[in-house]
């Protein structure tokens, strides 16, 4: 693990963003952050607020190959609910980052897992500082069940279409995830999962759902004559 000194020099960015008053809060935090995050991983793209059991992550940070779950934790939030926060990251997520502001930077190491990278986010000269106090590991408690239930069920055809797979149209998602999971490789599988939420586009659910249940509803049809 680096020193915070030495987090201060490498690998550390400087935002324009202006902190009005001593804290820093949530809202200040997130567009400066993401900035950060595509600069240190290349090309992302970012989710927020997406559940996840019982909890929301903040964010999901997809990368070519993996999942992050990204957890925010301003000057302005407590530890209330992080150990249930943390659970439910590491069912979902390939890697885990907690964000923490000025006022958790030097005791939020006790609080979350050895394999959660920490990004320490402080106010310099009226702007915002971000490093990263520990990179994350990997996450020994992903389920991947839980990771491929992120994608809706046209993205699951398509991952099934891509490994010759049977449609399956009259099973739940729940089933199909399940045979993925049995015949794909983990190593094959999470950048396909990645690329999906690459492609996947927000202004067109509605029309993408409808259209792949009337492509199922025609296919029962013509099992049946």
């Amino acid at each position: 693990m680096i020193t915070m000194e030495q987090a201060k020099r490498y690998g550390n960015i400087h935002t324009e963003i202006m902190i009005d008053n001593g804290l820093i809060h949530d809202k200040e935090i997130r567009e400066p952050l993401f900035d950060y995050l595509e600069e240190t991983y290349g090309k992302i793209r970012i989710i927020e607020e997406k559940m996840m059991g019982r909890s929301r992550a903040d964010v999901v940070m997809v990368t070519e190959d993996a999942l992050y779950g990204i957890e925010i934790k301003s000057d302005a939030d407590t530890y209330t609910r992080l150990s249930r926060q943390v659970r439910d990251y590491d069912k979902y997520y390939d890697h885990n980052i907690i964000v923490a502001g000025t006022r958790h930077a030097h005791s939020i190491k006790e609080h979350v897992p050895e394999w959660w990278g920490i990004i320490t986010v402080e106010e310099e000269d009226g702007r915002l500082d971000f490093y990263f106090y520990r990179k994350p590991g990997d996450n020994p408690k992903l389920d991947p069940g839980k990771k491929i239930s992120i994608l809706w069920r046209p993205e699951l055809a398509h991952i099934q279409e891509l490994n010759g797979m049977p449609k399956y149209r009259d099973k739940s998602k729940v089933f199909v995830a399940g045979k993925i999971i049995q015949t794909v490789s983990y190593e094959n599988l999470s950048p396909q999962i990645s690329e999906e939420l690459f492609q996947r586009d927000y202004t067109q659910i509605e029309e993408t759902l409808n259209r792949f249940r009337k492509e199922q509803a025609a296919g029962k049809r013509r099992r049946r004559r």
